[in-house]
């Protein structure tokens, strides 16, 4: 992991799926189960999407507090 990753996390949007357009920090933990057990993407997405995965479950998400109040509009 590194610095920029979480900077995607709360930039990028989901590309494809149920979630299209949501930005990978706000994908619901389920969806993200759902993926660790079927499998992350290859590539970008899917790296992003276990990094996420990680933080949701380890109850991390406020970490990407202060990102988000960076990014918004």
């Amino acid at each position: 992991m590194n610095p920029e990753d979480l900077e995607l996390l709360v930039t990028r949007q989901m590309p494809f799926g149920k979630y299209k357009g949501r930005l990978i920090a706000d994908l619901p933990g389920n969806y993200l189960v759902w993926f660790s057990r079927e499998g992350f993407p290859k590539g970008d997405i899917g790296r992003l999407l276990a990094l996420m995965f990680e933080i949701d479950h380890n109850g991390l998400g406020p970490l990407l507090d202060p990102l988000r109040r960076q990014h918004s509009f």
